[in-house]
């Protein structure tokens, strides 16, 4: 049975707290939404502020293959007449060939929000409905509050329904706008509606009680055939049913038609490119689409996952546009350390001691403070440093580091790095912007003529993480920093009771990841390896 879905991400989620929209960011949502399969696509209120105003305006520009662009707006105000009403105005103004419209079923709204008549209210509804079906569109009604109008006062609710859908209303939309409904009672209220009309029956459900989701797939169980929802739960308040659990529920749970099977691999991209317009992170653990919704850290659930992946994984990830991660802490069996070191292509180059020591290894950093799960860089640094036992191409000697301010004058940072190699003793000063820059600048200066290579490698992104609050400013930090040489990303962490410490320990491991790649691949380094290197 294929279901339909209304994306209300442009409308509905941009009324989340922290979620904007650019409207060169609506049009290219609006595209990728088309590409992922959606049939409809709310694109704002054109009545209530410019920028919508604008995206509809600018619509033109989708040449949409598959959507149907949505305006979105209220039945006509009480005092006004249907054809002169300017919000009603401005929805055909809008020129889409879809229009939703809410109206108030629930007599409390009816009563006190409105102030009118039970009567006056039917009335709103059906010339609203009726007076776009005259002008040619396909007609969606949102029963606004309608479960808990329902609690409230069926016969009302239901003779609201009724008013649109006498009056041609081609979708009626049951709205959970206060999120408050459980499921179970959710779905004995669908299958009540659901008996008394015909037609396609539509689901809009918020998440103030977390149940956004389940509400959504119990009203499709009950009959609805269309959904509404938010590309990652965005807006108001607690956010909307999230239509990336929605659509992936749908047809992988309840074996619904939505998007297909080939479109459904696109979820995970999709929702990460909305994130990333939001400019929010994507929750790591959202369903389906998150970046832990298929990781594994705990051993007995690697070993197991290694042999089948269907014992803790309840869909092969790769059918929503994920896949398989395996993490390291100290929660890690041997299966774990299998499972990287075969990610790696080196399973077969380390002994059972090997592998057994570098787990030790691992869990020792964990007990120190280290996130080897965040920092995959400082794990592969491990794991290379096992291959080649006593492999040291530099050392730290000394390093100081000195900061000057003065006055309204920009701080003045100064460090003096001093590293021993085979060759001897390399020194080095630099003035930066601030201590990882200076001491970056200086490590490149003591290494580079050993190690061009070096020089492709630079710093991309820095975080510091406090470990201890309860010490304040005397807490041990953990500082993650993500690096490029231009073909890849990596992270390298370190921990330390000193920041800046812990700042270097993290640089000078990318350092050491980069030539320990180079030493298996590049015979110059090899011979700095043989010239300038202990243990080897």
């Amino acid at each position: 049975m294929k279901i339909t879905v209304l994306d209300t991400t442009l409308r509905d989620g941009t009324q989340g707290e922290a979620v904007s929209f650019t409207v060169d960011d609506k049009l290219a949502i609006a595209r990728l939404l088309d590409e992922l399969g959606i049939d409809y696509i709310e694109g704002g209120w054109p009545g209530s502020n410019p920028r919508d105003k604008e995206f509809f305006a600018r619509a033109g520009e989708l040449k949409l293959k598959h959507a149907r662009l949505t305006a979105f707006g209220s039945t006509r105000f009480a005092k006004n007449r249907v054809d002169s009403d300017p919000n009603v105005r401005a929805l055909l103004g809008a020129g889409t060939p879809t229009i939703t419209i809410f109206g108030k079923t629930w007599d409390l709204h009816t009563a006190r929000a409105l102030k009118i008549t039970e009567e006056e209210n039917l009335k709103l509804i059906s010339e609203t409905v009726r007076y776009l079906k005259e002008h040619g569109k396909e007609v969606i009604f949102d029963a606004e509050h309608f479960f808990d109008g329902y609690a409230a006062n069926p016969a009302f609710a239901l003779r609201a329904l009724e008013a649109a859908q006498a009056a041609g209303a081609d979708i009626l939309c049951l709205c959970d706008t206060n999120g408050g409904t459980v499921t179970s009672r959710l779905a004995e209220i669908v299958a009540e509606v659901r008996k008394r009309f015909d037609g396609v029956l539509g689901i809009h459900a918020h998440n103030d009680s977390d149940c956004a989701v389940a509400n959504t797939l119990a009203a499709v169980e009950q009959g609805a055939t269309h959904v509404q929802g938010c590309m990652n739960g965005y807006g108001e308040r607690c956010g909307n049913a999230n239509l990336c659990s929605v659509i992936a529920g749908l047809e992988l749970k309840l074996g619904r038609t939505v998007i297909g099977a080939e479109k459904l691999a696109g979820l995970g991209a999709t929702a990460r490119v909305v994130a990333e317009m939001a400019n929010l992170p994507l929750r790591n653990d959202q369903p389906y689409v998150g970046h832990s919704a298929f990781a594994h850290k705990a051993g007995v659930h690697v070993s197991a996952v290694l042999r089948d992946a269907a014992t803790y994984e309840h869909v092969p990830p790769a059918l929503v546009g994920n896949r398989q991660r395996v993490l390291l802490s100290d929660l890690s069996g041997r299966a774990n350390i299998l499972y990287k070191l075969k990610q790696h292509g080196v399973a077969d180059r380390l002994s059972e001691e090997a592998r057994r020591e570098l787990l030790e290894r691992i869990k020792h950093l964990e007990f120190l403070g280290y996130e080897l799960e965040a920092a995959e860089g400082t794990f592969e640094l491990l794991v290379r440093e096992a291959l080649h036992p006593g492999v040291k191409f530099f050392e730290l000697a000394s390093f100081e580091v000195a900061t000057k301010l003065e006055d309204d004058a920009e701080p003045r940072t100064t460090a003096t790095v001093t590293l021993k190699a085979q060759d001897g003793i390399h020194s080095a000063t630099a003035h930066g912007n601030g201590p990882v820059h200076a001491l970056d600048l200086c490590l490149r200066r003591c290494l580079s003529a050993l190690y061009p290579s070096i020089l492709d490698v630079h710093l991309t992104d820095y975080k510091v993480r406090v470990l201890e609050p309860k010490k304040g400013t005397a807490a041990k930090v953990r500082v993650l920093i993500e690096w490029s040489d231009r073909h890849r990303n990596w992270t390298t962490v370190g921990v330390s009771q000193n920041v800046i410490e812990a700042s270097w320990r993290a640089m000078v491991d990318a350092i050491r990841l980069e030539l320990m790649r180079l030493l298996e691949k590049d015979e110059s380094l090899e011979k700095a390896v043989d010239d300038y290197c202990w243990g080897v």
